[in-house]
């Protein structure tokens, strides 16, 4: 029942993901004063579906100097990966109340670099080698902030665990009393998933495509999977953070579509950001901001500590 159950999930979410593209291209087509896709079925919903059939049905053409094994099974590899942590979501039926559910959050999304080394790396290509550098340095310096914010939290609700985090936000959502935070939060997601304004590995100005430069059909289609499903997985922990909620009410869906379409929006609103302003960023506004709000937390804890037990 649990390998049904956890079948049906990553189903809803291939689904989600394709739904999501559609979305995307419909906000990006009335930002930019046109209609978006609207010919495949009625107002361009089947457009997802034909998407992914051209993507898979295509030509497999593959580099001659590339390294074959490692190339062809890289994609597989990022889509597993940002597949694996969506058991992270409990259900109903067959709930799974992970103790240490963000550990295993922070260990599975930082797996993600690896995928783009490899892509690049195996590519054989000097542009996706670049691609995949930039990728990775970006990544691994907004890993840190993000950890660190996520480490205020912990101290907060004294648990590792998704429902948890939940219950002690029944009285007050995080949010409004940590906003400098969550606008931190959600910037260093979008460098994490790589979406603009923090697109350095896919510029196509200087890099054509970036890490995926060499990638065609289903090659490609399983990154462009698990780039989405990330992000999906990305909003739905931006809720559980600061927007609390019951995961099984309907406000809170709406609350991971708003998140959702909040990284569109930026991508329609804002350009891509000077790689050095980025680093400048990560290293000395973020990463400052969230080492003051961890003393901060630690001393409320402290504070409530002594007022109750002592």
């Amino acid at each position: 029942m649990y390998l049904i159950t956890c079948i049906f999930l990553l189903l809803m979410v291939m689904v989600s993901v394709g739904f999501y593209t559609l979305l995307e291209r419909k906000i990006m087509g009335y930002s930019h004063i046109r209609k978006g896709p609207n010919k495949v079925g009625y107002f361009g919903i089947f457009q997802p579906f034909s998407d992914g059939a051209k993507l898979f049905l295509k030509e497999q053409v593959y580099p001659m100097n590339s390294n074959f094994f490692m190339y062809f099974i890289c994609p597989i590899f990022s889509l597993i990966q940002s597949l694996f942590i969506w058991s992270l979501f409990p259900f109903y039926i067959n709930c799974v109340d992970f103790n240490y559910g963000f550990l295993f959050f922070l260990c599975c999304s930082s797996i993600s670099v690896y995928g783009l080394i490899i892509c690049g790396w195996s590519s054989n290509s000097i542009y996706s080698l670049l691609g995949c550098i930039r990728s990775v340095s970006q990544a691994i310096s907004y890993e840190v902030s993000l950890s660190l914010i996520l480490l205020c939290y912990f101290f907060l609700s004294d648990s590792y665990s998704l429902m948890n985090f939940t219950l002690v936000q029944n009285l007050s959502w995080f949010i409004f009393f940590s906003i400098p935070m969550f606008f931190c939060w959600l910037s260093c997601c979008l460098a994490e998933t790589n979406r603009t304004p923090f697109d350095f590995s896919e510029g196509e100005s200087e890099l054509v495509s970036g890490f995926n430069v060499e990638y065609g059909s289903g090659g490609f289609a399983l990154l462009f999977i698990s780039e989405y499903s990330s992000i999906i997985f990305i909003s739905m922990i931006s809720c559980v953070i600061f927007l609390g909620g019951n995961f099984y009410s309907f406000t809170f869906f709406l609350k991971i579509m708003f998140i959702c379409f909040f990284f569109v929006w930026i991508r329609c609103t804002l350009p891509r950001y000077r790689y050095d302003k980025l680093m400048y960023l990560a290293w000395k506004c973020y990463l400052p901001m969230s080492l003051n709000y961890i003393l901060l937390f630690i001393l409320f804890k402290l504070i409530v500590f002594y007022h109750f037990f002592l």
